[in-house]
């Protein structure tokens, strides 16, 4: 059954894409990277734009960051290249890649529903999911990774069904383009939603017809490979921390604490299923209700339109399904699952369609987003960001010719929002302040107040939270 246009619902779809996307571009200059995610990972892209060095992610200048493939640097590097080191640059490329998937989700769903309007339906919902939009304008691996995903599962099932030869090699690509983003999760989430949709019915026996295995799997490597081989040239270790312990011991050694980079996120498994349906707001509620009136007429999911709705289904599970056995998550995880959600959902509203004004929830995602950035923004939050702080430090006299530092431990967001100047230093002043003969600001926690022995100190600005001292001697 295919929908006929309706001005109204087209309107409305148009006007909630455009306000997601248009609401969100505004964003992206308006609050600081904070701590620790976007700040560490925008500082990572910072040091890569300064040093040239665009092969390793470096934790620090002489640190390399084992923990995640380059492609979230090389993006928000660009971006410095071209518009300088802001936020809005670290941000733009990343809400790019978004927008890519709310293209591809667009033109998939129109082919496939053949319906122009429910092409709209998959991107409007797509944009106007809470933690898509979020996600999508922030300096982090999860979009690139829900780009890659998405290209390689829409293109696997247009060369399934005989589309265009280009779609399968497009298939290759994206799990090329996975494995830069985040490395081999990306082709365990396909390998998991394409090996449950292919086992029933046989299909599995059509596997080797229906893609370019040959030419594929050059190409993957071609894109993929070269970059692996140079990281572990560069920083030896690499592969054996990336590959085992990232991909391994995390799932299957409980509370691993082999990260190097800071505390494991240790959660009770199974948490996903209720990030998942956080993570989908505010559609979960009406997915799960299409869902319950699709059984009800006992639909046969797994023959309606050669299993388009079981493929959907299964792609949508697959970061659950796999993350369900891991106690180390993050609620961004479910990023991956966000398209085939929306395109599942309008698959069920093709099915047996809701009244055109349910749709209308979606407007409250761009609300939300007013509001948060509008809370960041004028401060009536507190955010976790040094860039207050800094731009106070920024316009004292003796700022550039004094060194910066911060006692116990440096945010991220200090050292990207000082460029890199900012160092840590410990509380037993005695190991270091002997040693200390430039002037120098300190950063320092209220409760933490400590007194610099032969020192005069001033105060010359504060946050909430922190003090920023001034000494010579």
């Amino acid at each position: 059954m295919t929908n006929p246009p309706n001005t109204f619902l087209n309107k409305t779809l148009v006007w909630l894409l455009a306000l997601c996307l248009g609401l969100r571009f505004v964003s992206l200059a308006l609050y600081p990277l904070m701590d620790t995610t976007e700040a560490r990972y925008g500082e990572m892209a910072r040091i890569m734009f300064e040093t040239g060095n665009w092969v390793t992610p470096m934790f620090d200048y002489h640190i390399p960051f084992w923990g995640k493939p380059p492609l979230f640097t090389w993006l928000s590097s660009l971006g410095f290249s071209i518009f300088g080191v802001s936020e809005f640059a670290a941000r733009l490329p990343h809400l790019l890649v978004g927008i890519g998937i709310v293209l591809l989700i667009y033109q998939f769903a129109r082919d496939a529903f053949h319906s122009k309007t429910l092409g709209l339906c998959a991107a409007a919902v797509l944009a106007s999911t809470v933690s898509f939009i979020l996600l999508s304008g922030a300096v982090m691996t999860d979009t690139a990774l829900t780009f890659s995903i998405s290209l390689s599962m829409i293109s696997f099932w247009q060369a399934w069904h005989g589309k265009y030869k280009i779609w399968g090699y497009l298939f290759f690509v994206g799990l090329a383009l996975g494995m830069l983003s985040k490395g081999p999760l990306a082709i365990v989430l396909v390998g998991i939603s394409l090996t449950l949709w292919l086992l029933p019915n046989g299909r599995w026996k059509r596997l080797w017809q229906r893609l370019p295995w040959g030419y594929g799997s050059v190409l993957f490597i071609i894109i993929a490979l070269p970059w692996y081989l140079i990281a572990e040239h560069r920083t030896p270790g690499f592969l054996n921390y990336f590959i085992i312990g990232e991909h391994i011991k995390r799932f299957i050694v409980s509370g691993w604490q082999g990260d190097l980079y800071g505390s494991a996120h240790e959660r009770t498994r199974g948490t996903i299923w209720l990030y998942a349906f956080i993570a989908m707001l505010p559609w979960s509620p009406l997915l799960i209700w299409q869902w319950l009136r699709h059984f009800k007429e006992h639909r046969d999911v797994e023959q309606s339109e050669h299993g388009m709705t079981s493929f959907l289904l299964l792609w949508m599970l697959a970061p659950m399904l796999l993350f369900s056995f891991s106690g180390n998550i993050l609620a961004s995880y479910v990023m991956p699952a966000l398209p085939a959600m929306a395109l599942l959902l309008t698959r069920l509203h093709q099915q047996r369609p809701l009244p055109y004004r349910l749709y209308q929830i979606g407007f409250v995602t761009p609300l939300l987003l007013i509001g948060l950035v509008s809370a960041l923004h004028f401060q009536w939050v507190r955010v976790k960001s040094e860039n207050d702080l800094l731009t106070q430090w920024q316009a004292q006299p003796e700022a550039q010719q004094s060194d910066l530092f911060y006692l116990h431990k440096r945010p991220f967001s200090g050292q990207f929002y000082s460029a890199g100047r900012a160092k840590e230093r410990s509380a037993d002043i005695h190991s270091w302040l002997p040693n200390q003969h430039n002037t120098f600001f300190i950063v320092q926690a209220h409760k933490d107040y400590v007194d610099y022995p032969y020192w005069s100190c001033q105060e010359r600005g504060q946050s909430t939270t922190e003090t920023l001292l001034f000494c010579q001697p």
